[in-house]
């Protein structure tokens, strides 16, 4: 059985969009779909609302075929060290989430997959998630189905976004990732936008993406399916 491989990018905003162009490129050659997170505020005072060129540019990706996939809602306001939404109780995390669909929603970017900022997520943000139309929650080891209840067990190999990109953790990132498509079931790379400029992390990335096609891995991205649209199958 083929793997699937699901290429996703975070942090994507003015200052680190360059880089996640390029590594978009990349993947168009080789036929590489991807998931793009995406948080309405980040650090440094940034507002996607404002950024209308990157907003743009995240429509056309999805237009050709990724995904867009909510990534939290203000990073920039949470505190170091700590997930924003890693110990949310419900209700704020509901809060939380009504102001990020919304933005997304303003930025016709609006999605029903959602992935917490390092892959945490509190059990109140999971409870919130579906009670704001939320379809597909993402962690670091594994994708649930909110509508059914149902949870694929599958890790992140990541680089950046609370994940470390050392040489040598690069190194066995691409070496995780070959052994995982050669078992086949679904093999999850992630990385952050800004470890996109830095050419070690880049390279680590493209070379995991490599392996996992060479070992006939499959092209996909984060998607959920309607049930009914499931049973008409």
């Amino acid at each position: 059985m083929n793997a699937e491989l699901i290429v996703s990018v975070s942090g994507i905003r003015d200052t680190t969009r360059d880089a996640a162009i390029e590594f978009a490129a990349e993947m168009d050659r080789r036929d590489v779909r991807l998931s793009l997170l995406v948080a309405p505020r980040l650090k440094g005072k940034y507002r996607l609302v404002d950024d209308l060129a990157t907003q743009a540019w995240l429509r056309g990706r999805r237009a050709r075929g990724d995904a867009i996939v909510l990534h939290g809602y203000d990073q920039a306001a949470t505190k170091r060290r700590r997930a924003e939404f890693a110990t949310l109780p419900k209700h704020e995390a509901k809060l939380r989430l009504t102001a990020a669909d919304r933005v997304l929603e303003q930025a016709e970017l609006r999605t029903r997959l959602f992935a917490a900022p390092r892959w945490d997520a509190s059990a109140g943000a999971i409870a919130a998630l579906p009670e704001t139309g939320f379809r597909l929650a993402l962690g670091l080891t594994s994708i649930l189905d909110l509508e059914r209840n149902a949870a694929q067990k599958s890790r992140v190999y990541g680089i950046g976004e609370g994940f470390r990109a050392e040489p040598w953790w690069c190194r066995a990132l691409v070496m995780g990732a070959a052994r995982t498509a050669r078992r086949g079931g679904v093999l999850r790379l992630a990385i952050s936008a800004a470890q996109l400029q830095r050419s070690g992390p880049r390279q680590a990335m493209l070379d995991a993406v490599d392996l996992a096609l060479f070992h006939g891995a499959v092209s996909d991205v984060y998607r959920w399916e309607p049930i009914d649209l499931m049973r008409a199958a």
